[in-house]
């Protein structure tokens, strides 16, 4: 499957559902490689990175964050949605006074080996 392909799949699969109390939104696990919570202290940061076998899928759990995804660097909304194909070059920090959590989901066959590392606060470059 190609990328775009995998991408819009998993964005068509995205189910909602409104109740009296509010609002639920299912993702397609299925899909999913890995999810995981992530979260970045104050003034941290992870490595300016790509991945070469999956794309991610990001949700905004906090405030205080700052994701760059190619060329475009922004402070995203709580619950803003990202897709990072793969191959991508993308960062996450927390500028924010508290610890700052994103959603991820992996998408594509891969381990925690695929990740191409341009610059790293930590030597692991």
């Amino acid at each position: 499957m190609k990328e775009k392909d995998e991408i819009e799949l998993f964005k068509a699969s995205i189910y909602e559902e409104n109740r009296p109390w509010g609002k639920f939104r299912s993702f397609p696990h299925e899909m999913a490689q890995s999810i995981k919570i992530i979260t970045v202290n104050p003034g941290a940061s992870l490595s300016l990175q790509y991945h070469h076998h999956r794309s991610e899928f990001w949700v905004v759990l906090d405030p205080g964050l700052e994701i760059t995804v190619g060329e475009k660097v922004w402070q995203p909304q709580v619950n803003e949605e990202i897709f990072i194909p793969r191959r991508t070059l993308h960062r996450l920090r927390c500028l924010g006074p508290h610890p700052g959590r994103v959603l991820e989901i992996w998408l594509g066959a891969s381990s925690e080996d695929d990740i191409v590392r341009l610059e790293d606060d930590y030597g692991r470059t």
